[in-house]
């Protein structure tokens, strides 16, 4: 139970490092170190004369070449760490400091990281190992060259990757993309001992008795929880148990976490345990938190729409983007609230975030901030139309009921004829994607 937990921990860590790769890289180089000595002192010998003097390479040469290539190695990191601070800077003062994260855990990044730690760390050692009674090489100084080239080949990666990275689309396409992932996992890949609904009868009979709290023992933001251990957990323990919080919540230390009816009449389990199941951490992470990809979406869109920067083109496509985000998550959206055993026993009654809320956490700031710029009111009423066409009547009917609230924030008198023209197509192809009859009309 421990061992799961602790292991998500460290997975969560990992992802988010810069130092795992390159030790990991580190560790090989010593290895190849060892490999190419190993060659050049037991191998070379016996096939040195089959071997043009040519490829061998003699102590000076192999010397100079050791120093040059470590001089090299050591610019190029240089290099890339001002450009990942670069990038970083650029993210947090233009973008929103939690899209950090994105670049953070990109594997490119890291691996360029890696492939400097390893060619560094192995022309050092060779360079070392470099002694007197060392006359010819092959191994080592041939396969230094071939770091080095692999080096400057990650190096030109590296720029193209952060120069790419940097431009505002990509982030969010990047967003965009592992939101979608997210929501995958999330609704598609959800096992059959889920279920939206349940007897009344049946929790009533669970609920017997006054329930008791877990409680919190530490603070942070929930970022991950262990459904399918806590379930069997709660099995184990013959317990049911409900759940206070919602994915992404701050929690304070000793808050109430879950309340716990027992099967019998004495619990002899630890049930702070439960603790154990969740991921609580510093910040929110997307590892099941569909709201805080769809955030970073709204920060750009918020930043790009103030008056420091405004540039109403990227909070448009933000916005483009969320409603792609929305009309994925309306199709296959579930409200999850309960969570049964393998002999179909309710463990763990957990209130899901309804549709609704996704809509209203999606557009409110916009709302606030850029209800006076109809190109991104727009842009709102646009990216509704989409979330509509494309899904059911329950989606339907919460897409109006949001798109009336976005339109109350407009002063419709205000428009000018032709800004109310553009206004008015784009609310009434709403309206009949919501399949709703508009009456209301401007003279």
């Amino acid at each position: 139970m421990n061992t799961t937990s602790n292991s998500k921990k460290a997975k969560v860590n990992i992802r988010d490092s810069f130092w795992f790769l390159p030790t990991i890289y580190g560790i090989i180089s010593l290895f190849a170190v060892a490999a190419v000595t190993f060659a050049d002192q037991a191998l070379l010998p016996m096939i040195s004369k089959a071997i043009p003097n040519l490829f061998l390479t003699n102590q000076d040469i192999a010397k100079s070449l050791y120093s040059a290539l470590i001089t090299a190695i050591l610019t190029m990191t240089t290099i890339s760490f001002s450009t990942i601070m670069v990038v970083l800077t650029t993210y947090t003062t233009q973008f929103s400091p939690r899209t950090l994260q994105n670049f953070m855990q990109s594997r490119v990044t890291q691996h360029v990281l890696g492939v400097y730690s390893f060619g560094f760390i192995f022309t050092l050692l060779n360079l070392i190992l470099l002694t007197e009674d060392k006359k010819q090489a092959l191994a080592s100084p041939f396969f230094t060259v071939v770091v080095s080239i692999v080096c400057l080949a990650f190096f030109i990666l590296f720029i193209h990757h952060s120069a790419k990275f940097v431009q505002v689309n990509n982030l969010i396409g990047e967003i965009r993309k592992n939101t979608s992932a997210i929501i995958d996992k999330t609704f598609s890949k959800k096992s059959h001992l889920d279920a939206s609904e349940w007897k009344e009868a049946d929790i009533s009979q669970l609920k017997g008795g006054k329930g008791q709290y877990i409680f919190a023992s530490r603070s942070g933001y929930i970022q991950h929880v262990q459904i399918k251990e806590l379930v069997h957990w709660a099995k184990d323990n013959y317990l049911m148990l409900e759940a206070h919080f919602f994915i992404g919540d701050y929690v304070q230390k000793g808050m109430p976490l879950f309340t716990y009816w027992g099967q019998k009449e004495e619990i002899d389990c630890d049930t702070s345990q439960c603790n154990e199941f969740l991921l609580i951490g510093n910040e929110r992470t997307d590892l099941q938190d569909i709201e805080f990809s769809i955030q970073k979406l709204v920060e750009i869109a918020v930043k790009a729409i103030s008056p420091g920067i405004n540039d109403p083109h990227t909070a448009v496509n933000c916005i483009n983007r969320i409603g792609s985000i929305l009309a994925e998550l309306g199709d296959q959206y579930k409200e999850i609230r309960y969570y049964a055993d393998d002999d179909e026993h309710l463990r763990l009654i957990m209130e899901p975030i309804h549709y609704s809320d996704y809509l209203y956490k999606s557009f409110y700031q916009i709302r606030i901030y850029g209800k006076h710029d109809i190109s991104v009111m727009n842009a709102v009423l646009d990216a509704l139309y989409r979330v509509a066409v494309v899904n059911k009547k329950p989606v339907k009917k919460e897409v109006w009921k949001f798109a009336e609230y976005m339109r109350s924030a407009i002063d419709e008198d205000a428009l000018d004829e032709l800004d109310y023209y553009y206004y008015k197509q784009l609310v009434d192809k709403l309206a009949i994607a919501c399949d709703q009859y508009m009456e209301s009309e401007r003279p």
